[in-house]
């Protein structure tokens, strides 16, 4: 088992469970709906690649190095870039930061591939392991 990896996973999944209580109790009612749904989108994508991250380090000596090595580095800027911009544009109104759209806004999408990479590099790491 990877010791570090597994310690961000739980710092991931640790993250995403507080986000999901802050967004269904404390922004319930100061978010719109539509900024609600997006705001748990991020939480829920969040929680799936801690998992993934969790998973990776139970299992890190079966994969192969250089691909694991790899996943890993992408499936935390994913989560950065993903729904930490989710985040952000869900809370544009109450953190005044309304003139960060046009900057977040393509970083959500970006976080996305890497997220879709992280998975495609993981896969790599099955296939071309020697294990």
């Amino acid at each position: 088992m990877n010791k570090n990896l597994f310690i961000t996973g739980c710092l991931f999944a640790v993250t995403a469970v507080a986000l999901g209580a802050l967004g269904a109790h404390a922004l319930k009612e100061k978010l719109t709906p539509g900024q609600l749904i997006s705001f748990e989108t991020g939480v829920r994508y969040q929680f799936f690649h801690a998992m993934a991250i969790l998973l990776t380090a139970a299992n890190y000596e079966k994969f192969h190095p250089v691909f694991i090595k790899w996943a890993k580095r992408i499936f935390i800027a994913g989560i950065f870039c993903f729904s930490g911009s989710i985040y952000l544009l869900s809370m544009k109104e109450i953190l005044h930061t309304e003139g960060m759209s046009q900057i977040l806004g393509p970083i959500t999408p970006l976080g996305g591939v890497l997220l879709i990479s992280g998975w495609i590099f993981l896969m790599f790491s099955v296939l071309k392991s020697n294990k």
